[in-house]
């Protein structure tokens, strides 16, 4: 199939036949029969008014060509071998018309084959295709034959160009598939991690002073449920993002903003529930950030607080700083805790961390995390925000 024949090239959407819907059948069937008819049919009419009796033959086989075409995704190599006997019949009856033309239909049939089929197959039908060589050598000399060869091998061309157009969308809407999984996971981990990680330990708290301080159980018990609440509406709006488009509530509905360093005080406030001193400082303007670059500070800063809770053995403090300068933002989580060989060991090991580094990645950014020299664990991540969309 060549370039006259787009219409039919524009057909091959899906990745194998059945993929094919029929509506691209259709259209490649009226793209093909249209080439082949204005082509070959053309031919025969002029070649064939010398000769009334052949006419009608050449012209009914030209007319089963074209109706063998209705199948050629479905079954190309049948009808690639019933069009290359009927071509070589049209030149057999009219010899004035090349066998490049007469076999013109086979040609297109033998580019579907060669995009829809493995290439072993698509090769057979190569080498089956260049079999009346020969005949064209005799009938127009070196210059028939090169004609011949050279339309043949442009249709099986084009069909494994195609094909491997195909196979390379396929590939990256596979890898598409494949990030997309990723940050849905990432997205997930650091909203269940963290508000679990924090309502865990603040019902431990609860339970221990339930009978003795009912007033601070209480306020314990509080903050469990503001944390569920908040980790349901996170949770809403991951759903929301990737589900349909539909009108949630009307327009006076009233949303739970997303995840951003603006809402960093909230954050601190889960953890310092806990009975953890959390300190935050944030320097430069950190409301006009790329929401990609607000959303990967958020979480790593989300998840370092997470890590302290769940890892730091002794910490009672942890420090958070946010740094916005012309061309970054800087963000550094340090927290007291005692150091640990087990934890310095799993850097960059455990998902946490390593969600962490992915999501600076994404962004263009970095994150380095280990103990600290005298004593506890730092996480520093710096967030390019120049070409960042």
């Amino acid at each position: 199939m060549d370039r006259s024949s787009g219409q039919s090239g524009a057909a091959f959407a899906g990745e194998t036949p059945g993929e094919l819907s029929a509506r691209a059948a259709r259209a490649l069937w009226w793209g093909s029969a249209g080439v082949v008819l204005a082509v070959l049919g053309t031919s025969v009419v002029v070649v064939g008014a010398e000769h009334g009796r052949r006419l009608p033959v050449a012209l009914a086989l030209v007319l089963a060509q074209v109706c063998a075409l209705r199948w050629q995704v479905r079954a190309p190599a049948a009808v690639l071998a019933a069009n290359a006997v009927t071509g070589l019949a049209v030149w057999a009856l009219l010899p004035a018309v090349t066998l490049t033309g007469a076999l013109l239909a086979a040609q297109v049939t033998l580019c579907v084959l060669s995009a829809t089929r493995p290439r072993r197959v698509s090769v057979r039908g190569l080498a089956a295709m260049c079999l009346p060589a020969p005949l064209a050598f005799g009938a127009g000399g070196p210059a028939g034959l090169a004609i011949f060869v050279l339309t043949v091998v442009l249709a099986w061309t084009t069909g494994q160009w195609r094909r491997a157009q195909r196979e390379r969308i396929r590939a990256e809407t596979r890898r598409a598939v494949v990030e997309e999984r990723a940050r849905i996971a990432r997205e997930v981990h650091d909203i269940v991690a963290h508000t679990l990680s924090v309502m865990v330990i603040q019902a431990g708290a609860a339970d221990d002073v339930f009978t003795e301080r009912p007033d601070q159980a209480r306020q314990a018990l509080r903050a469990i449920e503001t944390g569920a609440r908040s980790a349901l509406g996170e949770l809403r709006l991951l759903l929301r993002a990737f589900g349909p488009d539909e009108d949630h509530g009307g327009a006076g509905e009233q949303r739970e903003p997303g995840p951003s360093l603006a809402r960093l005080d909230e954050l601190a406030d889960t953890v310092r529930a806990t009975g953890m001193t959390v300190r935050v400082r944030c320097e430069g303007a950190v409301d006009g950030l790329p929401a990609a670059v607000d959303l990967a500070a958020y979480r790593i800063v989300q998840e370092a607080l997470t890590n302290t809770l769940r890892h730091a053995a002794g910490a009672d403090e942890v420090s958070v700083r946010v740094t916005a300068e012309g061309e970054c933002v800087k963000v550094t989580v340090v927290d007291n805790g005692r150091a640990s060989q087990g934890r310095s060991a799993g850097v960059g090991e455990g998902r946490g961390l390593m969600g962490m580094k992915e999501r600076a990645r994404l962004v263009g950014g970095s994150v380095g995390a280990g103990a600290r020299a005298g004593g506890g664990f730092e996480v520093a991540a710096r967030l390019p925000v120049e070409g960042t969309e």
